[in-house]
C-alpha cells in the first residue's frame, strides 16, 4: 500500500474528527493564539540572531561604526549586538522585533492564565494542562530574563549585580550556586552561560507545547459523577471555523510585531554603553515581566538578617523568595487543592467567574499580590514622577502587600453573590426596562421584558453544582401581571 495513500487516509480521519469536535468561542482562548504568534517571531527572529551574535564574554577594542564608542574596550556579545544594530542590513528590525515579542508573550500568558482560571479550566480533565501552562509561564520568564542579560550593556549589567547579590544571600548553597552561574568573579563566563540557557528554554517550550496538545486530543467528554450523559460543548467546529480565525489572528500578532519593531525603539544598547563591573545604571528597571521579582526585594526592610549556626541568615532575600516560590506553587497545585477543598469533581463545562465566587475571590487575591509586587520595582519612579517620598510609597506598599489580598478578597466574593442575586431575580422576574405601568387601580410598577431562556450549561446555583431545569417554570414577568 503507498505511503501516500495511507497520510492522505490518516490526513481526511484527522479532518473529519476536527469538523465534529467543537470548541467554545470565548475570549480567553484568543491569547493562546497570541502567544503562539509571539513565540513564532521569537523562533525566527533568534535563529537569524545567532547568525551574527557572539555569546561570549571576551573584551576586545570596538571598531564598528558608532564612531561614539570607537575605541573603548567592551565584550564581544556587546559588539555583536552593535553590528545587527547598525551594520547588518535589516538587523536592528529582527533585534527589536525579538525584543517585541519576548515583552508581549509574557502578557499574553497572563491573561492565558486568568481565563483559565477564573472559567475554571484549570479543573479535571485539564488539570495537567494547567500545570503545564504554569510551567510554559515559569520557563518564558527564565528565557526572557537570559535574553535580557545577552546584549552585555550597562543596563543588563547592573541587573546582573542585583542578580549576584541574590543568589549569594542563599545560606548553603549561595557561593556554590554564584560560582556555577557566574563561572567566577564578577562578570567572569555568566553571558556564555545564559546564552547556553537562553538556547534551552524554547526546546523546553516546544515541549511542553506538544505535551499540551497531546493531552488536548486525549481528552474526550468526561462522564459526570450521577450517571447523566457528557455535556455537549457549545461552540464552533475547530476545522474549518476555529482553525481559519486563529490563522487570520496568527497573521495579525505577526503584523503588529513587526509593525512595533518598525516603528518603536526598544532596548537601545548604544545609549546606555558597555557593561562594566564598576558602573551601575541610575535608575535602571528590568524588563516588566520580572518587575514582580525586583518589587519582592524592595518591600522588605533592608539588613533585615540574623546570625546562626555559623551562617548568615538575610531575611531581605530569603522571605521575598518564599513568598514568591509559595505564591508559584500554588498556582501550580491549585486544581489538585481546589478538588481536595470541595470534595468533587466537576464537568468541564465553561463556567461564569460570579457563579464561583470562592475561586474568583482566590484569582482576584493573587492578582492583587502580584500588580503589588509589580507595581513595588517602579517605586523609585512614582516617587520621582509624583513627588512623593520613596520610603513613603514603600510603606503603603508594604501595607497593600500584607493586607490588599484580603481585601480583593472579600470584595470580589460580595460582588459575585450580588451578581448571583441579580441573576436570579432576573430569571425570576426579568430584566428591567426602566418603563413604569399604570395599573387599573392608579398604581405604578416597572415593566420587565420576559426572562431569557435558560440551559443546563448557564443555570448554576450558588454552590456551582449545575441544577436540573427541564421542569422549571420561570415566574411570569410583572408586566405580564400589570396587563392581566
Amino acid at each position: 500500500m503507498p505511503k501516500t495513500w495511507i497520510v492522505g487516509r490518516r490526513l481526511t480521519a484527522l479532518m473529519d474528527r476536527l469538523r465534529h469536535r467543537a470548541q467554545p468561542t470565548s475570549w480567553a482562548l484568543l491569547f493562546g493564539t497570541v502567544s503562539l504568534g509571539c513565540f513564532t517571531v521569537l523562533l525566527i527572529t533568534g535563529v537569524i540572531l545567532m547568525v551574527v551574535y557572539d555569546g561570549s564574554g571576551e573584551l576586545i577594542t570596538y571598531d564598528g561604526s558608532y564612531a561614539l564608542l570607537q575605541g573603548i574596550t567592551v565584550s564581544r556579545a556587546f559588539a555583536s549586538t552593535m553590528e545587527l544594530s547598525f551594520e547588518v542590513p535589516g538587523g536592528l528590525l529582527v533585534r527589536q522585533a525579538h525584543h517585541w515579542a519576548a515583552l508581549v508573550l509574557p502578557a499574553s500568558m497572563l491573561m492565558q492564565l486568568a481565563g483559565a482560571f477564573f472559567t475554571g479550566a484549570t479543573r479535571r480533565p485539564r488539570h495537567w494542562a494547567w500545570v503545564l501552562l504554569v510551567a510554559a509561564f515559569l520557563v518564558v520568564l527564565v528565557c526572557g530574563w537570559s535574553g535580557y542579560a545577552l546584549p552585555d550593556d550597562n543596563l543588563s549589567g547592573t541587573g546582573l549585580r542585583i542578580v549576584q547579590g541574590t543568589t549569594l544571600a542563599l545560606p548553603f548553597i549561595g557561593t556554590w550556586f554564584t560560582g556555577l552561574l557566574f563561572g567566577g568573579e564578577f562578570p567572569g563566563r555568566v553571558i556564555e552561560h545564559l546564552y547556553l540557557i537562553h538556547l534551552i528554554t524554547p526546546v523546553v517550550l516546544v515541549l511542553i507545547g506538544a505535551l499540551r496538545l497531546w493531552l488536548g486530543g486525549r481528552r474526550g467528554p468526561v462522564q459526570p459523577p450521577d450517571g447523566r450523559a457528557p455535556d455537549p460543548v457549545v461552540g464552533l467546529p475547530v476545522w474549518p471555523q476555529v482553525a481559519v480565525r486563529a490563522g487570520g489572528l496568527f497573521m495579525i500578532t505577526l503584523g503588529v510585531l513587526v509593525i512595533m519593531a518598525g516603528t518603536m525603539t526598544v532596548s537601545p544598547v548604544w545609549r546606555y554603553g558597555p557593561a562594566s563591573p564598576g558602573n551601575a545604571y541610575a535608575g535602571s528597571q528590568p524588563d516588566w515581566y520580572t518587575a514582580f521579582l525586583d518589587g519582592a526585594l524592595r518591600l522588605v526592610p533592608p539588613g533585615w538578617e540574623v546570625f546562626l549556626w555559623g551562617r548568615t541568615w538575610s531575611f531581605s532575600v530569603l522571605v521575598p523568595l518564599a513568598a514568591i516560590g509559595a505564591f508559584f506553587t500554588l498556582l501550580l497545585a491549585w486544581p489538585f487543592v481546589e478538588e481536595r477543598l470541595t470534595g468533587r469533581t466537576e464537568r468541564p463545562v465553561p463556567q461564569r467567574p460570579r457563579d464561583h465566587p470562592i475561586r474568583t475571590g482566590f484569582g482576584a487575591a493573587g492578582v492583587t499580590f502580584y500588580g503589588v509586587l509589580w507595581l513595588s520595582g517602579s517605586a523609585d519612579l512614582l516617587a520621582t514622577q509624583f513627588h512623593l517620598s520613596f520610603e513613603g510609597v514603600i510603606r503603603v506598599f508594604r501595607i497593600l502587600v500584607l493586607i490588599g489580598p484580603f481585601l480583593a478578597f472579600a470584595v470580589t466574593r460580595a460582588v459575585c453573590l450580588g451578581l448571583q442575586t441579580a441573576d436570579r431575580e432576573r430569571q425570576q422576574h426579568g430584566a428591567e426596562t426602566g418603563q413604569l405601568v399604570r395599573l387599573v387601580n392608579g398604581g405604578y410598577v416597572e415593566r420587565h421584558d420576559p426572562p431569557p431562556a435558560r440551559t443546563e450549561a448557564a443555570a448554576l446555583d450558588a454552590s456551582g453544582r449545575q441544577r436540573n431545569t427541564s421542569d422549571a417554570t420561570p415566574t411570569p414577568p410583572l408586566a405580564d401581571a400589570a396587563r392581566r
